[in-house]
């Protein structure tokens, strides 16, 4: 009976399921959000460089658009959290870099063979130190993994090649790969300075454009509390298509390490053959940013006085090199993406009143691109009381650039939000996915690291796909071609269905947690439980 009706109808032209759940409600067409993107990334924002009027442009925008959606200001002063940068240039033509080689120098071509970074303070003098090998350049305690062990590192600079073995976790290999974490057990090694490799199997762009904005300025926290590489006084990041100048007498290759990395397989340590001399001349100055915080108020009693951070960096890199006659690096996807998606999110509550219990905390961290900066200083000085943040859910450059049929949650078995992350979605059709690229080093990339770091559960959310599709390929081509270039502007293919549903899937998700009776908790097994808040 039920065949021969779904045959009937078929014949009269309707398309039915009768097996089908009702249609959930559809609060976004992913229009609106286009349409903030198109503002946040018009020329006119200039890129929205850290403490540049591009910048402050942008974020005016923002507050009249929450003010407008009816969220309470929860900043220091209004939505405005204001943040203290250093800011430091490094003036490559005064900048100088050479090989030592049984006493001949060999000089580096600055930004063909190797860039400073100045991320790090560093040494106004000249400084000259043997290198050695260290393989990842990892010491995890958990797993009882050293690279440093048996080595020689005083007053010498550790050469490492980006990722990190197969048999260490995820979550360890991410965390042990920042900076600070990295510099803590380099400095206790005796270490002054970091060469790193970046590894030719999980770089996201190509060297040319890496080294292209070589010289742009990068920022640290003006506050001393967060200087987290004090004592490295040397960053150089080297061509891995130029390292072998660097194995050369070592009685090893870079081709032979490039290989046992691509596959995460342990790598040899030893020291090299050379010593680095190099002299930087870095120009420091002083910035001033913010972050931007409001809150949609929850209703219950007690609950109310809890929070579930919706976060997202406004930033980007401004004005840089040109690339096919463009210096305007709009960031449309990094991150105009997620800062649209907040003011949709905010935009679609007044449109759509929901009771809530606890209240949600829309907060745009500045600074992201200098290092996540903004959402560090946020997470250490929170405008609410900081027992009262109970979960962050991070949207940063979600790129709905293929349709979503499967999410990728990181954080996903680090605490119950990744449950019910996975229940969410599932309920919206959408499988979900762990980072299926390790090596790519996302979880400490984006913003929600800090919030973990603080005890706070957190993930973060992106359009996924599967290893070897076509959809892979996309995601590739859109890492070589617009991440962080100018062809991240509003003229690129964008799928609004992908980001009305991953809109659909964000709401629901912060209802869930802004509902539910109790915080989430960590997994047992998860590495960053150690800093849950008694």
């Amino acid at each position: 009976m039920r065949a021969k009706l779904q045959l009937l109808l078929s014949t009269l032209g309707l398309v039915v399921n009768l097996g089908a759940q009702p249609p959930a409600s559809n609060h976004f067409d992913g229009k609106t959000w286009w349409n903030h993107v198109k503002v946040l990334a018009d020329d006119n924002m200039e890129g929205r460089e850290t403490g540049s009027e591009g910048l402050r442009k942008a974020e005016e925008y923002v507050v009249q658009q929450l003010t407008k959606a009816g969220l309470e200001p929860t900043g220091t002063n209004g939505c405005y959290q204001p943040v203290k940068f250093i800011s430091r240039q490094i003036i490559e033509k005064d900048s100088t870099a050479a090989l030592v080689r049984n006493g001949t120098e060999e000089p580096l071509s600055l930004g063909e063979d190797a860039y400073f970074s100045t991320r790090v303070d560093l040494s106004p003098d000249e400084v000259k130190a043997p290198l050695v090998f260290v393989g990842y350049g990892l010491k995890i305690p958990e797993k009882n993994y050293d690279d440093f062990a048996g080595l020689d590192l005083k007053g010498k600079t550790a050469v490492l090649l980006s990722g990190s073995p197969s048999d260490v976790p995820a979550a360890l290999a991410s965390h042990y790969q920042s900076g600070g974490e990295r510099w803590k057990a380099l400095r206790q090694a005796g270490a002054i300075g970091i060469i790193a490799i970046p590894n030719p199997a999980s770089m996201d762009i190509p060297w040319g454009r890496m080294s292209l904005n070589r010289a742009h300025p990068q920022m640290e926290l003006a506050d001393s509390e967060f200087h987290e590489t004090v004592g490295e006084k040397i960053a150089l990041t080297f061509n891995p298509a130029k390292a072998e100048k660097l194995f050369a007498g070592s009685g090893h290759s870079f081709q032979e390490i490039a290989e046992l990395g691509k596959d995460r397989r342990p790598l040899p340590h030893f020291p090299l053959a050379v010593a680095l001399k190099a002299r930087p001349r870095v120009q420091t100055t002083e910035i001033n940013s913010a972050n931007l915080v409001a809150k949609l108020p929850g209703n219950a009693p007690k609950l109310k006085n809890e929070y579930v951070v919706l976060s997202a960096h406004i930033d980007h890199i401004g004005i840089g090199e040109p690339i096919n006659g463009d210096r305007i690096y709009n960031g449309a996807m990094d991150d105009g993406s997620g800062s649209a998606l907040l003011l949709d999110m905010a935009a679609s509550f007044k449109d759509h009143p929901e009771k809530i219990r606890r209240s949600i905390l829309f907060v745009f961290v500045t600074a992201e691109e200098k290092g996540l900066l903004g959402s560090k200083y946020f997470a250490a000085h929170p405008t609410v009381d900081s027992k009262s943040i109970i979960a962050d859910i991070n949207v940063d450059m979600f790129l709905p650039i293929v349709p979503l049929k499967v999410l990728r949650v990181q954080g996903l078995t680090d605490s119950d939000l990744g449950d019910r992350a996975r229940e969410v979605a599932q309920a919206h059709g959408v499988r979900v996915q762990p980072d299926p690229e390790p090596l790519r080093n996302l979880f400490i990339r984006s913003d929600q690291y800090n919030f973990v770091r603080h005890g706070i559960p957190a993930l973060i959310m992106d359009v996924g796909y599967d290893p070897g599709s076509p959809e892979q390929k996309t995601f590739k081509d859109w890492l070589t071609n617009r991440y962080h270039a100018p062809s991240d502007d509003v003229d690129q293919p964008v799928d609004l269905s992908a980001a009305a549903l991953y809109e659909e899937i964000v709401r629901d998700l912060l209802l869930s947690v802004a509902n539910a009776d109790g915080r989430p908790q960590w997994k047992l097994d998860s590495f960053f439980r150690r800093y849950a808040r008694e």
